[in-house]
Order: structure tokens, then sequence, then C-alpha cells
């Protein structure tokens, strides 16, 4: 695998990234992707075996289930989060609400 340093922070990323828009399939994604849990967990783990260690997600892929099964399957496999690195995008309409495309706020 070939890695490249992020920007001058000396973190290296894999070329290839394992996106994770067809974890789920839930709401407007079940057209392009239903992989559950176990298939989650063989795609992870096949990455991170070779040498994967860049992954990409979103807070409104399956309606937020990609991100929470993305969790799940790094915990199951027993990944060290120091290992990977998790790409995100925030601010994408997640429902028909007025509140469902801000960004989450923690109290």
């Amino acid at each position: 695998m070939k890695y490249n340093k992020l920007g001058n922070t000396g973190i290296l990323l894999s070329e290839l990234c394992l996106g994770a828009m067809t974890f789920g399939g839930r709401g407007y994604w079940k057209a392009i992707g239903e992989v559950p849990q176990d298939g989650v967990n063989q795609l992870v783990k096949t990455a991170l075996d070779n040498g994967i260690n860049f992954i990409d997600t979103a807070n409104a892929y399956s309606e937020g289930l990609s991100e929470i099964m993305l969790g799940k399957s790094l915990n199951e496999l027993g990944v060290n989060r120091q290992e990977v690195f998790i790409a995100t995008k925030v601010r994408i309409r997640m429902g028909n609400g007025a509140n469902q495309i801000d960004l989450p706020v923690c109290i």
C-alpha cells in the first residue's frame, strides 16, 4: 500500500480510501446499498488487512446508520483508534424537518 502525508501533520494516509456510503441502507440510501453489520465488519477487516487506514463516511449516509455501523465494526474488530483516519462530512440534509440539516450541538 502506498501512503501519503496529510499536509505537514506527519499523518500517513493510504492512497486508497474505504467508502462507507453503502453501510446500512436506510431511507434514500437504500437504493445505493444495504450492507448489513457482518458485511461491514468484513469490508473493514479486508481493507485494514490490506493496508487501508483511511475511511470515509458522512452523517447523512443511511440517516446516520453508516457512522454507527462503522464505529461498531471498529470496536468489534478491536481496531486501535490511532491506526485509522476517519473522514466524515457534515451539514448534509438528514430529513425534512427544519433542524435536520444543521451541525449538532453538544451541551
